[in-house]
């Protein structure tokens, strides 16, 4: 059983940047290799919205094109840490954004919902001026 806690998150001005940060628990060191992890994050009225993802061992990611060259995912497994730095921020990134993981290494459909089997608590961001 995995669980996953996000932090980072909070208010910027449009133009800004945050890194937020997925600590995983109940892994050891070579078990959180077996998890791609990915960021979904849901505005008000919205759905859920897959925005990248980042392979077990990190050799592999994905992004979706809103996020695309603004946001980079990355993972310390001997942290057991998952990051998402995130750039340019505008006022439609304002959402919760939620960390998840998968019970694979690599992302695979890494935007749909039900491919996640564990979920942190979400963040907010809020990008206005």
């Amino acid at each position: 059983q995995l669980e996953l806690v996000e932090s980072g998150g909070g208010s910027v001005q449009p133009g800004g940047s945050l890194r937020l940060s997925c600590a995983v628990s109940g892994v050891t060191l070579d078990t959180l290799e077996e998890h791609a992890i990915g960021w979904f994050r849901q505005a008000p009225g919205k759905e859920r919205e897959g925005i990248s993802c980042i392979s077990g061992t990190g050799t592999s990611t994905n992004y979706a094109d809103s996020v695309q060259g603004r946001f980079t995912i990355s993972r310390d497994n001997a942290k057991n840490t998952v990051y998402l730095q995130m750039h340019s921020l505008q006022p439609e990134d304002t959402a919760v954004y939620y960390c998840a993981a998968q019970l694979r290494v690599i992302c695979g459909a890494y935007h749909y919902a039900d491919n996640y089997d564990f979920w942190g608590q979400g963040t907010q961001v809020t990008v206005s001026s």
